[in-house]
């Protein structure tokens, strides 16, 4: 009966699978961080409200154009502060998607 040349049939033997495993944790590692690091704007009201969200989905800042706060009309307000934050978490979706997509896709073995 011959030999396998290998564990489990994965190239390079169990060592190599580990040694790219290790490899997918650090790119995925460094993709949170970039992602972390990353801020996107978004704004609703033709600008007058503006909010920056991290890649990783955090609310970083809330800007709201003085005037709309003098007219007074609260339920716009609240209506254009919810537009632009889940604008600006779609966007951070989306980078994370962009950026940890091809690791989610693996390139393992198996």
């Amino acid at each position: 009966m011959a030999k396998r040349s290998n564990q489990g049939g994965f190239p390079g033997g169990s060592g190599g699978m580990m040694q790219q495993i290790q490899q997918l944790q650090q790119q995925m590692l460094k993709a949170q961080e970039e992602l972390a690091a990353m801020e996107l704007e978004s704004s609703a009201g033709g600008g007058a409200v503006k909010v920056v969200v991290t890649g990783d989905q955090q609310v970083k800042s809330v800007s709201i154009d003085p005037g709309l706060v003098e007219e007074g009309d609260v339920e716009m307000l609240e209506d254009l502060v919810l537009a632009a934050v889940s604008s600006g978490l779609e966007k951070a979706r989306e980078a994370a998607a962009e950026r940890l997509g091809p690791l989610a896709g693996g390139g393992l073995p198996f």
